[in-house]
């Protein structure tokens, strides 16, 4: 899951906002994410990270998507969401905290599991409770597509995606006794004049940025809890070794003299 950042990012928010569709019983959340992608593209220039094949585009919905699914959930609630891709055989991962306001995420194309199907995994953790995870099998390698899938079959309601603009996303999900039909027949065009014909309740305001909150202080307990042999093989006889975050890709140099002073501690 997300890490818990030590310090406030400077990254610039994404208001999201949160909308009662009266008559309809429906949800309505809108963000424009252009701050979150110009974080996300400064990210990896500075990490010197690049993806090809349009990997950087998928992303991005990732971000997105999960962004106004997280505005939706309670405020205590973090998400991981996984898609498993086998061909061409690569990984997505986004997650996020609604308590730190922030989500993240990679690509992975090394070291990818095989499997007999494209599987879509969502983790939930809220404070004082068990984490929860489903799992789903999917068909194609749209975010926004798959996310509606899993609503329908997870969640057990209907949700749609929809493109208000280039990077202005929004979600509209069922709530209980909701116009169904109506939901149904909303398309991106009608989407732009929702409030045109439709009564809309704000009913509160959300910000996320595009920060992990990793450091270099975070990777050594996971490298700490291997044993010497295998500290011994991955810094190979040198003095430092290459580290990464699991979460957003970031890059980091591990000394073998920090690393034990920090087990020593």
């Amino acid at each position: 899951m997300l890490n818990d950042p030590a310090k406030k990012s400077d990254a610039e928010p994404v208001e999201v906002r949160c909308y009662f569709v009266r008559e309809r019983n429906a949800l309505l959340v809108r963000g424009d994410f252009s701050p979150i992608y110009t974080d996300f593209y400064l990210h990896l220039m500075q990490q010197k990270i690049r993806y090809e094949d349009g990997l950087d585009d998928w992303l991005k919905d990732g971000l997105a998507a999960l962004a106004l699914h997280l505005a939706s959930r309670p405020r205590n609630e973090s998400v991981a969401w996984t898609l498993s891709w086998q061909k061409p055989l690569q990984n997505l991962f986004v997650t996020g905290s609604n308590i730190h306001g922030n989500v993240t995420g990679r690509v992975f194309t090394k070291d990818v599991r095989e499997r007999n199907e494209n599987l879509f995994v969502s983790q939930v953790l809220r404070e004082g409770e068990e984490p929860r995870q489903s799992m789903i099998t999917v068909d194609q390698p749209n975010l926004f597509s798959v996310a509606e899938t899993f609503y329908e079959q997870s969640e057990q309601r209907r949700a749609r995606y929809f493109a208000h603009g280039e990077e202005d996303f929004v979600l509209v999900t069922a709530q209980p006794e909701c116009d169904l039909e109506w939901l149904e027949s909303l398309t991106d065009e009608s989407i732009r004049t929702i409030d045109e014909v439709e009564t809309l309740s704000l009913l509160e305001k959300r910000e996320y940025r595009f920060d992990c909150g990793c450091s270099i202080e975070k990777i050594f307990p996971i490298i700490a809890g291997m044993n010497k042999v295998s500290l011994d093989e991955i810094f190979g006889g040198e003095e430092t070794m290459a580290a990464s975050c699991p979460r957003c890709g970031a890059h980091y140099t591990v000394t073998r003299e920090a690393l034990e002073a920090y087990i020593e501690q």
